[in-house]
């Protein structure tokens, strides 16, 4: 099959689910309203059901190709197709249309009805004004329909980007499906693109073939263009003009350039130029890659893991990937030799977890790890600890997080997210070990299961974490308030003393004459790459080493008594 060809396949698989939604059977009648590429590939494909087939289309070149391609007439809106039509059906209409129009006007979902025998289907795959006529439909009992794009899985990321197909003896045409049928008709040439004239425009010559499409008397219906073949591997990375560095800043690898971190870590790094350096942006996506390297001055882009750690230059790896990822990545990346600032969570499972310990333990004077736990850097963290500092008994501390509903299908709810204990919680959890000074040694939970299946167990719960020094730290996790209460709220009662923290706005002290704090929410991811800047010229971890691995393997022990299954959808 010519590659030409195959790269329609998008088009023709839309178009194809349109003829799906029609239902059509052998012997019908069908018009089809709108002879672009769509809409001739419509006709095709009708002919090869066995369909009679009318086409609509002002543009007499379109008609005439429609003609060329199987259609048994091919009619001029403006005149009164209906009437046409009804002398093309012995006078009952035809069973069904299918729209492939594009035009605000409401005439044209008019004329589909008024063109339908009774019972007759509309079908709507272009996009046209939609202020229905009730006679139009309700004498005629016309069904209307509208087909989505390429077909079943469309939008759904379980199909699309988890890979999970539905099973074929209940989903018959998916989308994937649809376009495989599609290529199997351009193949055995039931399908031909030779009638609507395609032309073919190299790369470099785009922005005519776009001129083109826009101003030629007679436009195209496809154009092609076409991509030089490499004679080597493919490149995967991408030199660009880097923005001159202090010299006493660490040169910086991301991996991962998402949204979190363009929006919050890449901009607080750039505002400490003495500090950080950008060198490289990797992403799965080279488009991504190039744009966020290119906005931040760094050397280059790629889509490599291996060209970042590969780089002797780069001494600090900036991981942002999805969850997933991030405990095989930091290993990597230490292995290296680079220093490490990682995303919440620092690993989804207690095996990455172990490598990680095991690493250590082989290399006690290996790279920084720091894992983004920025509650404990927040100015209301600060405080807290500086109130906290020299009691003499153990705290109770009551943390509750207002977290708000996700879908069951939220990417951050799945395998590649982990779930909101491990992606979410687990940030309190560092904070509890902040404010005591101790790891936890016993963990209690408890969980309700709400009624319906979009909620999953990790979604609300209770963990209490008993710590070394006594402290008892409760942390409420829910998924069923409002979002317009305030999302989270700890209180402290220790040596007579009571803090109240509001939603990092505001600290209250009782108990003790002192001042608390408040401000505008800060959750402290400014100060937690302050904290990494002086660590690596310190050396003194911002986060000890086995607070990051206890608040993990906390939100490990947590996860397996909730008994959460890391699936989308699971409840």
């Amino acid at each position: 099959l010519d590659e030409a060809a195959a790269s329609t396949v998008t088009l023709g698989a839309i178009a194809l689910q349109g003829i799906r939604r029609a239902d059509p059977t052998l012997g019908e009648s069908m018009a089809v309203i709108g002879l672009g590429i769509l809409g001739l590939l419509t006709v095709q494909m009708l002919r090869a059901n066995g369909i009679r087939v009318i086409g609509v289309d002002p543009d007499p070149r379109r008609r005439t190709m429609a003609m060329e391609v199987g259609a048994i007439a091919a009619l001029d809106p403006s005149e009164s197709v209906p009437t046409a039509v009804g002398r093309l059906t012995d006078g009952f209409g035809v069973d069904a249309v299918i729209i492939c129009a594009a035009s605000p006007s409401d005439s044209i979902i008019a004329q589909a009805a008024q063109c339908c025998r009774k019972k007759g289907r509309v079908v709507l795959v272009g996009d046209v004004g939609l202020n229905l006529n009730r006679v139009d439909f309700y004498a005629k009992e016309i069904d209307f329909l509208i087909s989505c794009s390429y077909g079943p899985g469309r939008y759904d990321p379980v199909f699309e980007q988890g890979g999970n197909d539905y099973p074929l003896a209940y989903v018959r045409w998916t989308e994937t499906r649809n376009m495989e049928a599609y290529l199997a008709l351009l193949a055995a040439g039931t399908v031909k693109l030779e009638p609507l004239a395609p032309i073919s425009f190299p790369v470099e010559q785009a922005s005519t073939a776009y001129a083109c499409l826009k101003t030629a008397d007679e436009r195209p219906l496809l154009v092609f263009l076409s991509y030089p073949i490499a004679p080597g591997p493919s490149q995967r990375r991408i030199a660009l003009i880097a923005k001159p560095g202090s010299a006493k800043a660490v040169e910086v690898g991301i991996l991962g350039a998402g949204s979190f971190l363009q929006a919050v870590h890449i901009p607080n790094m750039l505002a400490q130029p003495d500090s950080f350096h950008f060198r490289a942006v990797m992403s799965r996506t080279g488009a991504t890659a190039k744009a966020v390297a290119s906005r931040i001055g760094a050397a280059y882009a790629t889509t490599e893991v291996d060209e970042v750690l590969a780089d002797s230059q780069v001494g600090l790896v900036v991981i942002g990937t999805r969850h997933d990822l991030h405990g095989e990545l930091t290993l990597r990346a230490l292995k290296a030799g680079k220093a490490v600032l990682v995303e919440k969570p620092l690993c989804l499972t207690e095996a990455e977890l172990t490598e990680i310990e095991t690493f250590y333990a082989a290399h006690p004077n290996g790279p920084l790890l720091l894992t983004g736990f920025n509650r404990r850097f927040s100015p209301v963290a600060a405080r807290m600890t500086e109130l906290l500092h020299g009691r003499s008994t153990p705290l109770m501390a009551s943390y509750r997080m207002n977290a708000g509903y996700l879908p069951a299908d939220h990417w951050t709810q799945g395998p590649e997210g982990g779930g909101r204990n491990l992606g979410e919680a687990c940030h309190i959890y560092d904070l509890f070990c902040a404010l005591t000074g101790h790891l936890p040694v016993k963990v209690e939970v408890q969980a309700i299961r709400a009624e319906g299946k979009q909620w999953r167990r990790d979604d609300n719960f209770s963990a209490t974490l008993r710590f070394a020094d006594g402290s008892v730290c409760t942390l409420l996790y829910t998924a069923l308030g409002a979002k317009e209460h305030p999302k989270e709220r700890l209180e402290i009662f220790t040596d007579g003393m009571v803090l109240e923290m509001d939603d990092y706005r505001m600290l209250s002290v009782a108990g003790r004459r002192a001042k608390g704090w408040q401000g505008n929410q800060d959750k402290g991811h400014k100060a937690l790459v302050t904290a990494l800047a002086q660590g690596l010229k310190t050396g003194i971890w911002p986060i000890p080493l086995e607070q990051q691995i206890a608040s993990t393997r906390t939100s490990l022990w947590i996860q397996r008594m909730l008994g959460a299954v890391l699936s989308a959808g699971s409840p």
